[in-house]
């Protein structure tokens, strides 16, 4: 079994909690390049639950697509709290989700820095009616695949935690 494979008793709970709580998801991904939309759909009769993904790669799919601000972009990079949680609200802004991840990092091999190394990842949560929350995770540099595995696993952790928090619709 794959390190994907794994996940997907973890996306059915997620989508079986956000299907209970009348919840419909959408995600905005940069270093998992799709992957938490990926594994949602992997699972037949998602389509009532997840909305839509924006995969945006670069700073200017996140301004075009998600309103992240460039002034943030440029003062705190992309792989930020700042970026992550903006990320989070625009997915939610620009779908009929009410409850949105996003995830933004350095997942490698390259691209780290000594303030923002491999393994740096910033999420963001936005739940209608709640402030857009962020977390911010360093996973051990064990090569680019884990390190978006287990951006992709605390991501469907936060949408599965988020979805038991939030009242019935």
């Amino acid at each position: 079994m794959t390190d994907m494979e794994t996940l997907l008793p973890l996306a059915e709970e997620v989508l079986s909690a956000c299907r209970e709580k009348g919840l419909m998801i959408a995600t905005a991904e940069s270093c998992t390049g799709g992957l938490i939309a990926g594994i949602l759909t992997e699972i037949a009769g998602s389509s009532d639950v997840f909305d839509r993904g924006f995969v945006t790669y670069s700073n200017d799919a996140k301004k075009d697509l998600l309103s992240v601000d460039e002034a943030d972009l440029e003062a705190y990079g992309a792989v930020s709290q700042q970026v992550a949680r903006q990320m989070a609200s625009g997915a939610l802004a620009n779908s009929r989700g009410q409850i949105a991840v996003s995830v933004t990092g350095v997942a490698g091999p390259g691209g780290g820095s000594k303030e923002k190394p491999v393994g740096t990842v910033y999420f963001g949560l936005a739940v209608e009616g709640s402030q857009t929350i962020h977390k911010h995770c360093l996973f051990p540099d064990e090569g680019r695949g884990r390190i978006r595995t287990l951006s992709i696993k605390t991501a469907l952790d936060l949408l599965l935690n988020a979805a038991h928090s939030v009242s019935a619709r």
